[in-house]
């Protein structure tokens, strides 16, 4: 009977090639960080973490490919990356972390009170939340008269329109919060921070309610990506 390898001779004697470009690939990571490394070659470190008898380097430039870049792999689902061939549940394990300990670190690093003064400081709160969504999503930010953030409420998904986002959910909302004023955030997917007709539109009848209600509407900003939208600034409101 021919002689059947053991599981560990198969790890060191058939796979010296994968081993050595993997130790080489955390050897350069543990000596300067991410400095030099090349997108596809962040998304392989992760990947490794799943599967540490594979080689991940042709299926991370596949996923950079389908993507579009580091950050979309970074932001994509667990469903949308089993789509490139070669991703499978279990190395899915290092993005899925890193996506965990991101969300986690930014909400460690919020502080008790939060004061919510420029467009920009709204943004940066909201970013990792709405950042990777793939719809609409509208919320309202209830603050006190200090501008202290009293609660962070979802309205809608989806396209906004008066339809969709009326002023009386909102108001009723900010009431129950007894909110001095409130912003309005939602997020463009696309990319594009450029509010449509119906943005505006809604955006109006919002302004309008509130100074019925006695509750100021502060500014309605934008999300998309790396840029953001104010009305405020914008003079529309």
């Amino acid at each position: 009977m021919p002689h059947r390898k053991k599981q560990k001779d198969f790890l060191i004697e058939d796979l010296p090639e994968v081993a050595g470009h993997r130790k080489r690939l955390r050897d350069r990571f543990l000596q300067g960080g991410l400095d030099g490394f090349l997108d596809y070659e962040i998304i392989e470190l992760l990947l490794t973490l799943g599967t540490p008898r594979k080689d991940c380097k042709q299926i991370a430039k596949e996923a950079i490919k389908t993507f579009g870049g580091l950050r979309d792999v970074l932001d994509a689902s667990l469903d949308e990356l089993q789509q490139i061939k070669g991703i499978g549940l279990s190395n899915t394990f290092g993005i899925k972390l890193f996506q965990a300990i991101s969300e986690q670190y930014a909400k460690e690093k919020i502080p008790e009170k939060i004061l919510l003064i420029s467009p920009q400081e709204v943004a940066n709160y909201l970013r990792e939340r709405l950042g990777k969504e793939k719809k609409e999503h509208f919320l309202i930010l209830s603050l006190d008269s200090k501008n202290g953030l009293i609660k962070v409420s979802e309205i809608s998904i989806g396209i906004l329109n008066a339809n969709l986002v009326h002023p009386r959910e909102i108001f009723v909302e900010a009431l129950c919060q007894n909110a001095a004023s409130i912003i309005l955030v939602h997020n463009h997917p696309s990319g594009d921070p450029e509010p449509s007709q119906d943005d505006i539109g809604v955006t109006k009848r919002i302004v309008e309610s509130g100074k019925i209600m006695g509750i100021d509407v502060l500014d309605h900003i934008i999300i998309a990506r790396d840029q953001i939208f104010s009305f405020k600034k914008r003079g529309l409101i």
